[in-house]
């Protein structure tokens, strides 16, 4: 949950444009639908698997299916990439950053 008022609060802080209005309704539609789960619930998946704290998530589309990207700072100091699938929240790879 602390990831989600992160994000919270990260997204109030900056200016939305048209176009980022235009994604965020998108992302809320498919999370409605049931196309997509919200990022909370990738979230969750992530803090069972990994310890540390959330840099970024970011919705993309890899070769036609959505992914969430989740960049984590461990608590060693490594920053690891990670990928999810935002149907299953099923987890597609992790790269460690130097």
């Amino acid at each position: 949950m602390k990831y989600a008022i992160v994000l919270l609060a990260l997204l109030l802080s900056v200016p939305v444009s048209a176009d980022e209005r235009r994604d965020h309704d998108d992302v809320r539609r498919a999370v409605q639908s049931g196309e997509i789960l919200p990022l909370s619930a990738v979230l969750e998946r992530v803090n069972a698997e990994y310890s540390g704290d959330l840099i970024e998530a970011e919705l993309e589309r890899k070769h036609g299916q959505a992914v969430y990207e989740i960049k984590l700072l461990t608590k060693d100091g490594r920053l690891l990439k990670l990928y999810y699938d935002a149907r299953t929240a099923g987890r597609i790879s992790a790269k460690e950053r130097p």
